[in-house]
């Protein structure tokens, strides 16, 4: 028989991770993450919070072991602390939607009726062959960290000025941070509105990165059709 005091402080350790992801503002966090390093004032704004309550967050997640952080200057950065972060709040959030009856209304009030999407086989199988272009509508900084090579760069905020800078006769696949990020969504809605043939990839950057499926990292310094 093994000691109970032992095997109750083994599973306080366990728990640790647990209590520093049950707030759903720590896990916007760190699915804000999944996209790249931030810096505190960033994630912040992303977050929609005030700079002191973000801060504390982050502390919780760090004390956790889930982030780690590196200094530039004046700015403290955070990361993820390993691809298993990555991979514990895809688990959480899809145990969530499995579980849970509440999340499917939740998940159709933010990002309204679903659209037609495209999975990662098929988005692999045809990249090559000039019949789609992807494209990415994060914000630049996150194109900049990570994104499926070749992929054009248009942030959703620009996409309705820049239009013209997509190719009219290939079909359009556009991407953000994953399956429950309202950017794709909204980005076909206004593509197929405005004539072009458009689907979004069934997940996001995250979830590509975990396939093990390749990423390039640069400044959208010019568009390049994929």
């Amino acid at each position: 028989m093994g000691d109970p005091r032992a095997k109750a402080a083994l599973y306080e350790q366990f728990s640790r991770i647990g209590k520093a992801m049950a707030s759903p503002k720590r896990l916007e966090i760190l699915d804000l993450l999944g996209q790249g390093e931030r810096y505190v004032e960033d994630l912040a704004h992303e977050a929609q919070l005030g700079l002191t309550s973000c801060s504390a967050h982050l502390q919780v997640l760090h004390h956790a072991r889930l982030v780690t952080t590196r200094k530039h200057g004046t700015r403290v950065y955070y990361s993820l602390a390993s691809d298993d972060v990555a991979r514990l709040f895809a688990g959480v959030r899809d145990a969530a939607a499995h579980l849970l009856a509440d999340v499917e209304p939740a998940r159709r009030a933010y990002l309204g009726e679903d659209v037609e999407l495209i999975s990662r086989d098929e988005l692999l199988r045809r990249a090559g062959s000039g019949e789609i272009t992807v494209l990415d509508v994060r914000p630049t900084a996150e194109y900049a960290a990570g994104h499926i090579p070749g992929a054009l760069s248009i942030p959703l905020a620009q996409l309705r000025q820049r239009l013209a800078e997509l190719p009219p006769e290939a079909e359009i696949v556009a991407y953000c941070r994953g399956a429950y990020c309202v950017f794709a969504h909204d980005a076909v809605r206004l593509l197929r509105a405005n004539g072009y043939t458009a689907r979004r990839l069934a997940d996001g950057m995250p979830e590509w990165r975990l396939a093990g499926l390749p990423t390039a990292t640069a400044e959208p310094v010019s568009l390049q059709r994929a």
